[in-house]
């Protein structure tokens, strides 16, 4: 007994953690631009229509390569093309910290959207191969929740980051084009210290009469150009008001969103704080006060964030490397116990590991009914979910006025339900194939939990509370992630040797609703926010989206035609 013990191993377990630390990476990078993005916008001088553009950039390339990046994962090997992936999203990453302009920082995000379309229809290709049919479900989950833990962790982490490469030790004084619309400010600022509001008045007794007439010619003249040697004189002597006088008084401040650095500084004691303290609190106030009109002090450590996380790539690349081999039995330490495992109630076929790919099979994917009401699943499940990443914080806010750190809290708690769901879907798909059949094992779970999200949508209708609400977008969260692990397991019954292109195709259909969603919402709430008709909208989505999956049968597997076949055809 005690031999038999001995060489049994788990370095499936190995894979997909591998798999997992992939996934948080995955989401870090994809996520992190958006918390930059206003540091990148002002530094850069980029419109609001730039930035959409940009942020949009990634989805456009991401889904349109789903499928070639997945075939070639299969063609030539899950270890080398996603270590491969993981570097090139990571490059990207790292030269965003470089660039100097629109077309450079559009160019690298689709870059960066090509290099992780290969992330997910690869990791299920390893997942296919490493795990025993009846493990595929929640091994899935695992690396999909690694996913949504790195998009939780990335805007703590960036701002974190962001933070820690601005130390004190960095100048807080404003510099020659920091005021980037000084008509504005100068307005703005006129009317505050008429008002007698305490920031402004502060400010402006201690001013020059020579910065005065300054904001009185800025206030009058639209037209005035940043950067004058006038307004280098009145940001010289703002720098030196800045540096040392205390002008927080907190009904200034009501209703502002404070950076967490600047909360922290305000529970130090003005006695206490060093010059660099204060000259760096009483900046994050004045941005704060002229969030449109300032360049950030902590936009400098938004390049160091990038290349931060490039290198971080590097090393996960490394990792991934090492623990990873593209199936079973090329993997030295993997015993034979395990081995049988593995691979027990597997089609030959899936153990040949020596026949050619060949390419895309996008005839047998075309051809296969049950991947396209799959696909149709996806799409139309994206779009009810995006909802709660997009437009949740505004709903909260018009319909129940919900303050702004609350607001936060309750689309984190609704999202982070959504973790559970994965976990639970995952380990709901594989019970069921040892009771049950494998179809209904896959189907019943996705179907099950689209309606689900259908009628938590509609009770959203109802006249509830805020904190009912969240309920309800949390049950919605819960039954979109509960279905993600039984549509990866499906991916993996019906491919055979082509995972990663048939996951890659379902996936894209799954971005491209990913897509639709933002305008299709925009379309049908109007200007003045008829929110029952998203709520509508949503619940139709997922509507559809059950039923199509009710169609799904892992039964149909993808049927590739060879040359031989094609041969045999025309004899």
């Amino acid at each position: 007994m005690a031999s038999v013990e001995a060489t049994k191993s788990y370095v499936r377990y190995r894979v997909i953690f591998a798999c997992m630390l992939m996934a948080v990476l995955l989401y870090l990078d994809r996520f992190c631009i958006s918390f930059a993005e206003v540091f990148i916008k002002d530094e850069l001088g980029l419109s609001d229509k730039q930035i959409a553009i940009i942020l949009g950039s990634f989805f456009a390339s991401y889904a349109l390569c789903q499928v070639p990046s997945g075939w070639l994962s299969d063609r030539f090997g899950a270890r080398t093309m996603l270590t491969i992936y993981i570097l090139m999203w990571s490059l990207f990453t790292a030269m965003t910290g470089f660039v100097t302009g629109f077309i450079m920082l559009l160019v690298l995000r689709l870059g960066f959207g090509v290099g992780q379309a290969g992330a997910y229809p690869t990791s299920a290709n390893l997942v296919s191969k490493w795990m025993p049919l009846s493990e595929r479900g929640f091994a899935s989950s695992l690396v999909a929740v690694g996913g949504r833990f790195g998009g939780a962790l990335a805007p703590v982490l960036t701002a974190f980051l962001i933070i820690l490469f601005v130390p004190m030790s960095v100048s807080s004084d404003l510099e020659s084009g920091d005021i980037m619309n000084p008509h504005n400010l100068a307005e703005t600022f006129l009317k505050r210290v008429d008002e007698k509001q305490v920031f402004e008045t502060k400010i402006y007794e201690k001013l020059t009469p020579g910065d005065r007439e300054y904001l009185k010619a800025a206030a009058s003249n639209p037209e005035i150009v940043p950067g004058t040697a006038v307004e280098g004189d009145f940001v010289a002597n703002l720098n030196a008001i800045l540096k040392k006088d205390v002008l927080y008084d907190p009904t200034d401040f009501e209703g502002l969103k404070l950076n967490q650095q600047a909360e922290q500084l305000l529970n130090v004691s003005p006695s206490a704080m060093t010059i660099d303290q204060s000259a760096r609190l009483n900046r994050l106030l004045f941005e704060a006060r002229y969030y449109s009109d300032v360049r950030k002090v902590q936009g400098k450590g938004w390049r160091k964030m990038m290349i931060f996380y490039g290198v971080v790539g590097i090393i996960i690349a490394g990792i991934f490397w090492w623990l990873v081999r593209d199936y079973p039995r090329a993997h030295a330490s993997c015993s034979e116990q395990e081995l049988e495992l593995i691979e027990h109630g597997r089609l030959e076929a899936d153990k040949d590991h020596s026949k050619d790919i060949g390419g895309i099979p996008l005839k047998a994917i075309m051809k296969n009914k049950s991947l396209w009401l799959l696909s149709l699943s996806q799409f139309c499940t994206n779009v009810g979910w995006l909802f709660l990443v997009t437009w949740l914080p505004r709903y909260l806010d018009e319909t129940y006025h919900v303050p702004l750190k609350e607001r936060g809290t309750m689309v984190t708690i609704a999202l982070a339900v959504g973790w559970f769901g994965m976990l639970a879907g995952g380990r709901a798909t594989d019970w069921l194939m040892k009771r049950i059949s494998l179809r209904w094992s896959r189907v019943l779970p996705i179907a099950v939990s689209r309606f689900t999200a259908m009628a938590a949508y509609l009770l959203c209708m109802l006249d509830i509370s805020p904190w009912m609400a969240v309920v309800m977008f949390s049950v919605v969260a819960f039954s979109t992630d509960f279905g993600s692990a039984p549509m990866w397991a499906f991916n993996q019954d019906i491919a055979g040797k082509h995972v990663g292109s048939v996951l890659g195709w379902g996936n894209m259909w799954g971005n491209l609703g990913a897509a639709v969603a933002p305008s299709l919402m925009i379309a049908v709430i109007g200007e003045v926010h008829h929110w029952n008709m998203a709520f509508i909208t949503c619940a139709i989505a997922f509507f559809i989206a059950g039923v199509a999956s009710l169609g799904v049968d892992p039964a149909q597997t993808l049927v590739v035609e060879t040359d031989e076949d094609a041969k045999l055809e025309t004899a």
